[in-house]
Order: structure tokens, then sequence, then C-alpha cells
């Protein structure tokens, strides 16, 4: 089998990243396509320990959900990712104040094939542990979007409503998979 086809979903909080790796996952399988989908390594560990993370339990987190992304790469010819270190190192660095996630996680991410950034265009939702409010959505936006130009990253912002957003991801989907094969 060749490498997997690998799309990272990164955004804010609140902005629709897990309702899109579902609805990527149920778009892209069918019976000649393994599709994964990577879930969200931090929202289980609120779960389970009902808190957040401190400031030393980042980088296990964001290891985590790279190790949980490059396993399911071995077994499937499409992963689609709801998150990757990538949002650890940000979160670190707005929560903590520390920027030391970010080289690894910026090498981590450049094996993705595909980085889809979630638009802030959907209304906030309190999702538990996992939402500091509305008011970080646009500096996260804003951090994220920096880390990745800086880093040479090229990312599609994806917005709209339900089929909107998923045509969207959809389409940059197929523009990147045709670059990866020409």
């Amino acid at each position: 089998m060749s490498r997997a086809f690998v799309i990272a979903i990164v955004g804010a909080e609140s902005t629709g990243k897990t309702w899109l790796a579902q609805a990527l996952r149920g778009a892209l399988a069918d019976a000649q396509t393994a599709v994964a989908t990577v879930d969200e390594h931090l929202r289980e560990f609120c779960d389970a320990h009902g808190r957040t993370p401190t400031a030393g339990e980042q980088a296990a987190i964001a290891a985590e959900q790279t190790r949980r992304i490059e396993g399911a790469s071995s077994a499937h010819q499409i992963v689609v990712a709801d998150t990757t270190a990538l949002m650890t190192a940000i979160y670190s660095e707005l929560v903590f104040g520390d920027r030391g996630l970010y080289a690894r996680a910026v090498q981590e991410h450049r094996r993705c094939d595909l980085t889809l950034l979630t638009a802030l265009d959907l209304p906030w939702q309190a999702d538990g542990l996992q939402r500091d409010g509305p008011h970080v959505r646009e500096p996260v936006d804003a951090l994220l979007r920096r880390t990745l130009t800086q880093a040479g990253i090229g990312y599609t912002v994806v917005g709209g409503l339900g089929q909107a957003r998923l045509d969207a991801a959809l389409a940059a989907l197929h523009a990147a998979r045709r670059l990866r094969v020409g």
C-alpha cells in the first residue's frame, strides 16, 4: 500500500472540525477506499480526567495525537485527522505562554497532504471542558494562520454551513490529490 493521504483539519474551537472530519469520512469511504478518522485526543483526555491538561501534559497530548495519525496512516489510504499536534502547540502558547511545542508540531504537520482550516463562520457552542469561550476564536485563528504561513504550510479555509462546508473541503481535497499525482 502506498503512503496514506492525510487530511489535517485545524481551527479554533467550535468551528466544526469534528463535524467536518466525520462528514469527510462518510463522503470518502467506499468499497475501494479505506478511510480512517483520527479523533481529537485532547477531548478524550478531558473526558477521562474531568479537567483540561496542565502545561506539563501538553507535549504528551500532542505526541499521542501524532502517534494516532501515524498509526492510522499505516492501515488506510486516506486519514482524516480531527486536529493535529499543531493545535496543541497553539493552545499551549495561548493558555500557558509556552512556545516550546511549535518546532516538533510544525515538523509533524508537514507530513499532512492537505490542511483544512475551519472558518469562524459557525456560531460558538459550549462543549464542556473543551471550550474556553468565543473570545478565544479570533486569537487562535490568527496564531494558526501566522504559524502555517511562517512555516510555509499551505492551507485552505473551509467555510459555510453543512453541505456547503463539506463541498468546499471536497473541492480542496480533489485539487490537492491532483497535485500529488501530477
